[in-house]
């Protein structure tokens, strides 16, 4: 089957991003990019800090709402189309419900072609790019290393603890059909 989409799930600050980056540069089609943080920079002021929609408490602790799933539907539906219509498509994601939110993808996907990419990067690693970036509740890196990949099944792997992005989307190039 081609593959369609290349669906990436990893915690915070694992390294996602630039990954999608590079394989936007390395791969010979063009790619285009989807990340679960331009869905949530896209919700309304009143879904933020709400528990209707995205909640982020002091320790990182992310929670989701009933409004907040609605949209991601929605969102998530759009994607596939786009898919469906003949865009090659990467999304970036953090599968804060690890196998749950796998199955809604498979659900939305259907016949569409995807890899399904773990990115993994050790904990006290992702929560020193946490510091770094200074753009996330602190915390939040380590609560998701291992949460989110719990149940998630991939055709492949990679970790960003010592590998560089380049590499890593050199490895994911080089599976997809």
């Amino acid at each position: 089957m081609t593959t369609r989409m290349i669906i990436l799930n990893g915690g915070s600050s694992s390294g996602k991003t630039g990954i999608v980056r590079c394989l936007q540069a390395v791969l010979p089609e063009p790619w285009l990019a989807f990340g679960v943080d331009s869905f949530v920079d896209a919700l309304p002021a009143r879904l933020q800090a709400s528990d209707a929609g995205l909640d982020i408490a002091a320790d990182g602790t992310v929670s989701v709402g009933t409004e907040f799933r609605t949209l991601e539907v929605a969102w998530t539906e759009g994607i596939v189309a786009m898919a469906r219509a003949g865009a090659r498509i990467v999304v970036d994601d953090v599968f804060l419900g690890g196998a749950a939110s796998q199955r809604r993808w498979q659900e939305a996907l259907g016949e569409v072609g995807v890899l399904w990419v773990g990115v993994r990067c050790d904990r006290a690693v992702a929560a020193g790019r946490e510091t770094a970036r200074g753009d996330r509740a602190l915390g939040m890196a380590a609560q998701q290393a291992d949460a989110v990949h719990e149940g998630v099944v991939y055709d492949l792997e990679v970790d960003t603890t010592h590998t560089e992005s380049l590499v890593c989307a050199h490895t994911i190039a080089a599976k997809v059909r």
